[in-house]
C-alpha cells in the first residue's frame, strides 16, 4: 500500500466513516453506495431478474444483500433469496464491465439495458451501439473477453 492510499484510509478512518471498498477495481459499481457502506453494484438493478429473465427490475435498498464487498439491491424478498443462495449464478461475468470493452482490455461501464445471457451466463454492454457490434459475432467477443479478463480483472479501470 502506497502512502498516499494508507494516508487517505486514514483520513477516512478518523473522519469517522467507512473506508471505501476496493471493490471499484473488481466490479463495476455506481458512484452511490448502500447505507452500509458498500458500493452499488448492477445500477440497483435485480441481478436475479436480469440474469434470469433478462429483464430490468428496479431493485429496492429494502432488499439488499452484500456479497464480496459490493451490495445488490433486489425486487423482492424472494430475489434476494435466491441470489444469497447462489450469489454466482447471478453476478455478471467480468464484475460487471462491459463485455465487449473486456475483449479489447477495458473497464468500461455495463449497462443493464444492454445484457445478454449465454449458456445461463450474464453479459453487459455499455450502450446499444456497442452491443449491436457484439451481435454481429457474440461467440468471438467473448472468446476474446474470456482470454482477455485474467490480464485485467485485477486491474484499476483507470489505468487500462
Amino acid at each position: 500500500m502506497t502512502l498516499k492510499t494508507t494516508l487517505l484510509l486514514a483520513a477516512i478512518a478518523t473522519a469517522g466513516l467507512a473506508a471505501p471498498s476496493l471493490a471499484e477495481d473488481e466490479y463495476n459499481v455506481s458512484t452511490g453506495f448502500s447505507l452500509e457502506g458498500a458500493p452499488l453494484a448492477l445500477r440497483g438493478v435485480d441481478a436475479v431478474a436480469l440474469s434470469t429473465l433478462n429483464a430490468v427490475a428496479e431493485g429496492d435498498a429494502a432488499h439488499v444483500v452484500e456479497h464480496d464487498g459490493v451490495a445488490y439491491y433486489f425486487a423482492s424478498e424472494i430475489t434476494a433469496e435466491k441470489f444469497t443462495a447462489d450469489p454466482d449464478a447471478y453476478i455478471p461475468q467480468y464484475g460487471g464491465f462491459c463485455a465487449f470493452a473486456v475483449a479489447i482490455g477495458k473497464k468500461l461501464d455495463g449497462d443493464p439495458r444492454y445484457a445478454d445471457i449465454v449458456d445461463g451466463k450474464l453479459y453487459l454492454f455499455v450502450n446499444a451501439a456497442v452491443f449491436a457490434k457484439y451481435k454481429e459475432n457474440p461467440e468471438e467477443t467473448l472468446r476474446k473477453a474470456e482470454e482477455t479478463w485474467p490480464s485485467i480483472h485485477h486491474k484499476a479501470a483507470d489505468s487500462l
